[in-house]
């Protein structure tokens, strides 16, 4: 019987959100069940609750956590796990808004730690589908003050003076901790984060719930969690080349590249000592490793290649998009 680790497919844990839509099914095949709005596919989680659960190969029925404690530096790196032991440092998400997300922020990890005995959240986006006119928002137009900031969440001005970005499939956006942010409505994307789910909504566009509730606020929480900062651009640019790796996003919780391939690629992860996640965003193809062993993966299916397979090769069938994601 097989024992040796290989690449992993976990079951998609869906969330119903108020804002959520049908794309993560039509779109991504995601199953609807009994969900009105399903507006994230969490597609690889250690977090408490809702901790990712193996859908292929032996070790089906086996979920993330468990896995760790088994198979430790096999599976994360001995690098990783000696840094984060049983704790899985990422969470990967698919996220549909038909409408707009409430505008929020992270905290910081050492915010995070002292409130919560939490990580950080750190979090890029990679927009794989956007409805024409359709925007997001990143940080503020220009630098303000927190008395400021507090006014406009009283008299409900915030929006206007946060800065928003139109957003085509392909587009990029990094999100340091304490940027404030919102996903538009019409934007399906792929999220990579740090293992963490607390968010301090600042505003949600006085929406209420099925029974007229207002979802709660953390305005004050918010404040010193927030980074008053303007940078040049809030747009992650990055190269597109066919056949190659290109690094998107390097920082000191991921590193992410982009593969665009429409012919056999071979990866070699000998340097990484680290466990890589591929997310399919578009196309499909054949991870091939060992002795010609091969899994399928397709868009809107993401892949945990455990550290101790340093060798993988893509095979793509036709051409295939693929997100590759590791700790630095």
């Amino acid at each position: 019987m097989a024992t040796k680790l290989y690449p992993l497919k976990f079951r998609p844990i869906l969330m119903d959100k108020i804002w959520g839509g049908i794309k993560l099914n039509t779109i991504l095949g995601k199953p609807k069940g009994s969900l009105p709005n399903i507006g994230e596919s969490w597609e690889l989680s250690g977090v408490q609750g809702n901790v990712s659960v193996v859908e292929n190969g032996f070790l089906q029925g086996n979920d993330l956590n468990e896995l760790i404690e088994v198979y430790m530096g096999d599976l994360v790196g001995e690098r990783v796990y000696s840094r984060f032991g049983n704790e899985f440092p990422l969470l990967i998400k698919f996220i549909d808004a038909r409408e707009a997300l409430s505008i929020q922020v992270h905290p910081g990890d050492e915010l995070a730690a002292s409130r919560h005995n939490s990580f950080g959240k750190t979090e890029m986006w990679y927009v794989m589908q956007a409805d024409k006119g359709a925007y997001l928002i990143s940080g503020f137009k220009e630098i303000i003050t927190p008395e400021t900031y507090v006014q406009s969440v009283e008299n409900k001005t915030l929006e206007s003076l946060l800065a928003k970005h139109t957003v085509q499939s392909g587009d990029v956006f990094f999100m340091p901790a304490g940027r404030v942010h919102a996903i538009g409505a019409g934007i399906m994307l792929a999220e990579i984060q740090q293992t963490s789910d607390i968010t301090y909504r600042i505003y949600d566009f006085d929406r209420v719930d099925e029974h007229g509730n207002s979802r709660e606020l953390h305005t004050e929480l918010a404040i010193d969690a927030i980074d008053f900062f303007v940078p040049e651009s809030y747009r992650t640019s990055y190269d597109s080349d066919n056949n190659k790796v290109v690094e998107v996003v390097k920082s000191p919780y991921f590193v992410t590249s982009l593969l665009k391939a429409d012919k056999p690629v071979e990866r070699d992860y000998y340097h990484l000592d680290s466990f890589v996640i591929y997310i399919c965003v578009d196309g499909k193809a054949q991870i091939e490793y060992g002795d010609e062993l091969r899994v399928p993966v397709q868009k809107g299916e993401t892949i945990l290649i455990p550290a101790e397979l340093r060798e993988v090769k893509l095979i793509p069938d036709g051409s295939v998009h693929i997100l590759e994601v590791h700790l630095p």
